[in-house]
């Protein structure tokens, strides 16, 4: 867990305002409702993107929901897509090739 003060004062661009818009409109999720707040690594992770997508690539903060619902979309196809890999990596050789045989029409 990272406290909030530990990320405004490692993200140098983060703004404690703007910490608690993102949570007040559930962009991110603090550990506990309560402040001061702590946040899993994954919503650490996600802070700094945030970060990335306003101060750096300057998306307005009207966007940022949809940016981040969009990439949201994006890593979940891409998590199926692997899931779906593994499964397929497990058939036997024929239903391997027929699958690929079939990709390769696609």
């Amino acid at each position: 867990m990272t406290p909030m003060d530990t990320l405004l004062a490692t993200i140098t661009a983060l703004q404690a305002d703007d910490l608690q818009r993102w949570v007040r409109d559930a962009l991110i999720t603090p550990e506990q409702i309560d402040q001061p707040w702590e946040f899993a690594e994954p919503e650490c992770a996600r802070i700094r993107l945030i970060c990335t997508l306003q101060y750096d690539l300057e998306v307005s903060p009207d966007a940022l929901p949809v940016v981040l619902s969009l990439l949201d979309q994006l890593y979940r196809t891409r998590a199926d897509l692997q899931a779906l890999s593994q499964a397929v990596l497990r058939q036997d050789p024929a239903v391997k090739a027929e699958i690929l045989r079939t990709l390769a029409q696609v």
